[in-house]
């Protein structure tokens, strides 16, 4: 085992427990800040499978922009503390179906795939300035759309912290 596939093997773990540990987290800005360790993660696992270049858009964009927009929400949201109980025996058993389901179907195509599934990719390189060129040409109504859903997921958020302060006050402001 090489160096490489131990430090693999240590980010994929890495990976593994803080999205765990973020899920099921019942306090949200500790279930986002274990998401941003699993993004950064994340980023380094590209990293380490020679992808710099998409690690440091997993940093700036995930665990970056789209994490500080999730500690808005969750700030602008002031959601009361609810006592420290652990979920019910329910969830669990939904969640080990899950995971059931996806470890049946990884196993599945593990031992049914073909003689070419053991040969390695070809590796596909690209400069930072042709993958944005190509993105912005090809594909630009989908970036459209995307930050078109960020402005709706902000203004719906901004909205439900209002109509949460309402409430406390007990105004009826417009």
């Amino acid at each position: 085992m090489t160096v490489y596939a131990v430090f693999f093997y240590i980010i994929a773990a890495l990976i593994i427990a803080s999205a765990g540990l973020a899920i099921t987290r019942k306090h949200m800005v500790h279930a986002v800040l274990y998401l941003v360790v699993s993004f950064i993660a994340t980023a380094l696992l590209f990293y380490l499978l020679g992808a710099p270049l998409v690690g440091i858009f997993q940093v700036i964009l995930y665990a970056g922009a789209i994490m500080v927009l999730f500690l808005f929400i969750v700030m602008m949201i002031r959601m009361a503390p609810g006592a420290d109980r652990p979920f019910p025996a329910a969830h669990y058993l939904a969640a080990f179906g899950v995971c059931g389901v996806y470890i049946a179907a990884a196993l599945l195509v593990a031992f049914f795939s073909g003689p070419e599934a053991g040969r390695p990719m070809a590796a596909a390189a690209a400069s930072p300035a042709a993958f944005g060129f190509y993105l912005f040409d090809q594909h630009w109504l989908a970036v459209e759309m995307v930050s078109i859903l960020l402005l709706v997921a902000l203004i719906g958020a901004l909205h439900l912290g209002r109509a949460g302060r309402r409430k406390q006050s007990g105004n009826k402001e417009p």
